[in-house]
């Protein structure tokens, strides 16, 4: 953060090596890119020759992961890209360096940019490329080990499951289906049915523009042959759609994988769908919505399909290793078999009124918030009270997340402390991290109405330091691993509708913060498991979202009606907390009056008197240990070990020994 600004820099990760991963020269496999297509009919198969324009070399790296206990390792599979050729010498004699080694360059750029900015031609395409070379070497690898244990591929998707984890991986329905017909001469519809077969499909957002597509003419460019089995695939897919609604052309075009309407591109949502024998949400909100929404036609062509798989969290890492010291407490009073097994966790729930017990865990909170309170001095140079409520939200910047609804929030609370500076006002610090796309620069401009705005409150010494605002740069794992554990409250106030799961929400949960949120992606289910009564639910529901976006998005009556809100925005917008420039932020002031799509202002009151709530609640230390204790003892469901062990058993067909709470060894399993 520069003056309040997001910048990025590259972050040389790799410039030192990697001790923990091990290069296996041997394994090498070729993907191509460019070139055309040669059509042989070979005895009623209708195999395709590739020719190339491009071909570049997937480097196998394999890392450890060891598992809980050290019982099982599995190795985790990387690819490095290299060109076949490093140094063309023709071009190295003739004095000409650049294009000696611009091969190699432009190989290496595959797995040197993560998240190139697909605003331009050049970054379309290299997202494209880096697609198709991570499925490509993966299932090229997967396959070539499968014929080395197995012998022959009819039994594929008995062995192997693969799960496409969200749209990027969308082209191995397309290139499991090239491996099988061209390479290994299997039949179209044999070929088609192992493919389905062996492939499921993870939805992690409802948001289009998460859905990717690509232009049909930058695939025929780069990955012609896909292209033509994409063409094939939706030959039969729509016959299926006008046998199933015959002379509907609004529905085939609805389930069609290439779109018509804005300048042909392929659908990688709809081509995941249709080549995956399961489609999966992460919370049963989610989950009900993409029957309803994004998926709603699918689902009437492939009925039975989509299926719930709530996400789940480590509590190795976001128990065990990020708060030691609850840890030791909770082995204290459950026993050892905490560390094995979730449900353990509920017998701290009797312990929950407990004098000496709340005492320890309040003991524990104080302990963590001050590590962090430690951090944000030494990083930021800003002193906040441990003492005082730690509230956080931490995630990836995005106007459905609400950073705005937050901030606006905070800025409310700042005028009424001014306005009433002795009254009886519960110290609080908001805390904030994350981190905006590149190219998201409406997101970019909230990092810096957030920043400003602490400094003007951080600053101001008639409100006694009862408010601090904290934006933690560079956030990561780590970081998070300190905030976690020291918060007192977890935001996690999304426009209803539009968070499929999360899970920074369970991972909060888990470590004693109180919920404030909407009734969005997994809050419905951490409401169901820790008590309504432990959670502070606000705002519209998703229907009530879809019922005011049809009425329109100008939120002029919901701000009239609101003193504080109107109070807020004009300060915003007049430059209260940008004097060196008034007009900075006119434009969310703006979007908060006439273009509310996110529902900001009009869910405003609802979250402010929800946090009002907060406070009163803070203010009876007992009550709110017990509340801290009961999210602790009651988020068992959510560990990882619960979703993994369903996705093993309903998607992937793998036994596994419900006894046992860690994971066999899952070694056919390819991911």
């Amino acid at each position: 953060i520069n003056q309040g600004w997001q910048q990025e820099y590259p972050d040389e990760w790799l410039s030192f090596g990697n001790p923990w991963e091990l290069q296996r020269p041997e394994v090498i496999y070729h993907v191509h890119f460019g070139g055309g297509i040669e059509h042989v009919d070979d005895k009623g198969r209708d195999r395709a020759i590739w020719h190339p324009a491009e071909t570049v070399q997937a480097i196998a790296y394999d890392t450890p992961i060891v598992g809980w206990r050290g019982q099982h390792v599995n190795a985790l599979r990387l690819w490095s890209a290299r060109s076949p050729d490093p140094l063309k010498l023709d071009a190295f004699n003739k004095g000409d360096y650049v294009s000696a080694s611009a091969e190699q360059s432009r190989a290496e750029a595959i797995c040197k940019f993560l998240y190139p900015n697909d605003e331009s031609p050049a970054g379309r395409e290299l997202r494209l490329r880096q697609e198709y070379f991570f499925v490509s070497a993966s299932l090229q690898d997967l396959v070539n080990r499968h014929l080395t244990s197995d012998g022959q591929l009819r039994s594929l998707a008995m062995k192997v499951a693969v799960q496409l984890n969200d749209t990027h991986p969308s082209l191995a329905v397309t290139e499991l289906m090239r491996i099988l017909v061209d390479l290994h001469n299997f039949r179209w519809d044999e070929a088609w049915k192992i493919t389905v077969a062996t492939l499921s499909y993870t939805n992690h957002t409802l948001l289009p523009e998460a859905l990717e597509t690509w232009p049909v003419e930058l695939f025929e460019r780069l990955l012609p042959r896909h292209l033509e089995i994409i063409y094939r695939i939706n030959v039969q897919h729509l016959a299926l759609a006008e046998a199933r609604a015959p002379g509907d052309i609004d529905f085939r075009a609805s389930v069609s994988l290439i779109d018509e309407r804005s300048g042909r591109r392929v659908r990688m949502g709809q081509l995941a769908f249709v080549g995956s024998h399961r489609i999966n949400g992460v919370s049963a909100m989610h989950s009900d919505l993409m029957r309803e929404t994004v998926f709603h036609d699918l689902n009437h062509l492939y009925p039975g399909r989509i299926t719930n798989k709530t996400n789940g969290i480590t509590f190795r890492r976001w128990l065990m290793l990020a708060n030691p010291k609850l840890t030791d407490l909770l082995r204290e009073t459950c026993g050892e078999a905490v560390l094995d097994e979730p449900t353990q966790l509920s017998l701290i729930e009797a312990r929950a009124s407990d004098v000496e017990f709340q005492k320890k865990f309040r003991s524990v909170k104080l302990h963590n918030k001050t590590a962090l309170a430690r951090l944000i001095g030494e990083r930021l140079g800003i002193k906040v009270d441990p003492t005082a409520l730690f509230d956080v939200q931490i995630k990836r910047i995005h106007e459905y997340k609400r950073q705005l609804l937050n901030i606006i929030e905070t800025v409310a609370l700042y005028q009424a402390m001014k306005d009433d500076p002795n009254g009886n006002w519960v110290p609080r610090v908001k805390i904030f991290a994350g981190k905006a796309a590149a190219s998201y620069r409406y997101a970019k401009l909230i990092i810096k109405l957030v920043n400003d705005v602490a400094e003007v409150v951080n600053n101001d010494p008639s409100i006694g330091g009862k408010l601090k605002v904290v934006f933690l740069p560079d956030y990561n794992v780590s970081l998070a691993e300190v905030i976690i554990p020291a918060a007192d409250l977890s935001e996690q106030i999304s426009t209803a509708g539009m968070e499929a799961s999360g899970t920074g929400n369970m991972k909060l949960s888990l470590n004693g913060a109180l919920t404030i949120g909407t009734l969005d992606g997994a809050n419905i289910e951490i409401r169901d498991h820790v008590g309504a009564e432990n959670i502070a639910i606000f705002g519209m529901e998703a229907g009530d979202v879809m019922i005011r976006r049809k009425q329109g998005l100008d939120a002029s009556d919901v701000i009239r009606n609101s003193p504080k809100l109107q109070r807020a925005i004009n300060a915003i917008g007049t430059g209260e907390f940008s004097p060196g420039d008034p007009g900075r932020f006119e434009s969310i002031a703006h979007a908060l009056r006439y273009l509310d799509h996110y529902m900001v202002s009009a869910d405003f009151d609802s979250y402010y008197e929800a946090q009002r709530s907060v406070d009163a609640r803070w203010q009876v230390a007992p009550a709110w240990t017990r509340a801290s204790i009961l999210n602790v003892a009651r988020m068992a469901w959510f560990s990882s070990d619960r979703t993994i062990r369903e996705y093993a058993e309903e998607i992937w067909n793998v036994p596994v020994n419900p006894t046992t709470p860690l994971l066999p060894d899952l070694r056919d399993v390819a991911g």
